[in-house]
């Protein structure tokens, strides 16, 4: 089973960038998880949609040959990032060619106060609906204070998040078979 992963944050130091390496070792038996790189792409703007991107066709690619997505974000100004809302524009595009459209998704995130990541998440599940992503309801991944989350090595140091993590893994799984 191949789920492609992409973290809403190009930060080297990335809250959501280790929650998705935290989730490739909870992964279940028969489940690989690849984190999509969205640095490279370009701002989106449909004139380029001609001579489409190499790094926007390469971020198609991985979405339709998976078997489903994880979007870990972040929450900037009350919604998702710029960067994961243009990666989110690239994979979805040209007009008819949605590589999201079909695709069970895991919302997930980590912010440094208690609800960030639950309002961007909230836009971001209003973007995948809208883009006929099969997007799965529970269980909710809302995580933060980052601070505590983490240790200094980017290991998750509670086992109940944990839990929470192989439990949406386990789901992921299930709508995938």
């Amino acid at each position: 089973m191949n789920i492609v992963a992409i973290s809403g944050s190009l930060r080297k130091d990335s809250f959501n960038t280790a929650l998705l390496r935290a989730m490739q070792k909870l992964a279940p038996e028969g489940m690989e998880i690849k984190i999509a790189d969205i640095g490279d792409l370009p701002l989106y703007n449909s004139d380029a949609e001609a001579a489409f991107p190499a790094a926007a066709q390469a971020l198609k690619d991985a979405i339709e040959t998976a078997d489903g997505v994880i979007i870990a974000t972040p929450e900037y100004n009350r919604s998702i990032p710029g960067v994961l809302k243009n990666a989110i524009d690239w994979a979805s595009r040209p007009w008819g060619k949605n590589s999201f459209a079909g695709k069970p998704v895991i919302t997930a995130g980590v912010s440094s106060g208690k609800i960030g990541t639950a309002v961007a998440q909230s836009h971001l599940r209003q973007i995948m609906n809208y883009l006929d992503a099969r997007v799965i309801g529970q269980p909710e991944i809302y995580l933060g204070p980052a601070q505590g989350v983490f240790d200094s090595e980017g290991n998750i140091t509670d086992e109940s998040v944990k839990e929470l993590l192989a439990k949406a893994l386990e789901t992921l799984k299930n709508r995938v078979a």
